[in-house]
């Protein structure tokens, strides 16, 4: 592993089930990752790429061979030592899973509260601006149900990145919203990313965002593969 490798995936194999209904859904998975690449990763459904995201994620416990996150073993870790692993990840899904009851800069303080070290006041400075930088410094008080599709999104991308997280993991983040708004996304995760310097790895099935990626990992059958897959 090099010193500039952020995620660091060798022989990596994953199975979902047990006993006679355990399936292998991942094989052999080898991927070096570095800080500031956005990476995107595509393929057909149900060819692993969600299951590696939340691997990398530490949404659960990889099973066999290695994946080091930030310098950590991930495999065969514990609850506790997850959970230490997502301080350091901002997330961004295809459903905002913003909360209804909260406004936008609600939502985003959410991203900061388990930093024992922001008081309050930054908590809020921090977020406002963030949103700013978002282009909803106008909407801080709205509540999720009075903003469109593409401005959810929006809030969502900055409660992700507001803690200045090492690395940023995206599953389809544009897949619910049209071209443009789907664009804007993407160009705002990538600004916003290099400002940072931070890592970006993105599932998608959308061809139309392909171009923002440093590098594109295409992923069939559970297995990396050498040529693009047919994305549909």
């Amino acid at each position: 592993m090099t010193m500039q490798s952020v995620i660091s995936v060798q022989n990596l194999n994953h199975y979902f089930g047990k006993g006679q209904l355990r399936k292998q859904v991942l094989f052999d998975i080898n991927l070096e990752i570095n800080a500031g690449e956005i990476i995107i990763m595509t393929g057909p459904s149900g060819s692993g790429k969600t299951t590696l995201l939340t691997l990398v994620g530490g949404l659960r416990s990889a099973q066999e061979g290695s994946l080091r996150v930030l310098g950590q073993e991930l495999c065969g870790a514990s609850a506790a030592q997850l959970t230490l692993a997502r301080r350091n990840h901002g997330y961004i899904f295809q459903a905002h899973n913003l909360h209804g009851s909260l406004t936008a800069l609600q939502n985003v303080r959410m991203g900061l509260e388990l930093h024992k070290s922001v008081t309050p006041e930054q908590m809020k400075k921090r977020s406002a601006e963030m949103l700013d930088l978002v282009g909803l410094g106008h909407r801080l008080n709205y509540y999720p149900d009075d903003l469109s599709g593409g401005q959810k999104q929006r809030v969502a991308i900055a409660r992700a990145l507001v803690s200045q997280p090492k690395i940023v993991l995206a599953d389809e983040p544009t897949a619910a919203l049209d071209s443009k708004s789907g664009r804007d996304v993407v160009n705002l995760m990538h600004n916003l990313a290099k400002e940072q310097d931070c890592t970006i790895l993105l599932v998608t099935h959308d061809n139309r965002i392909l171009d923002i990626a440093d590098r594109i990992v295409y992923m069939e059958d559970g297995k990396l593969a050498k040529a693009p897959a047919t994305v549909g």
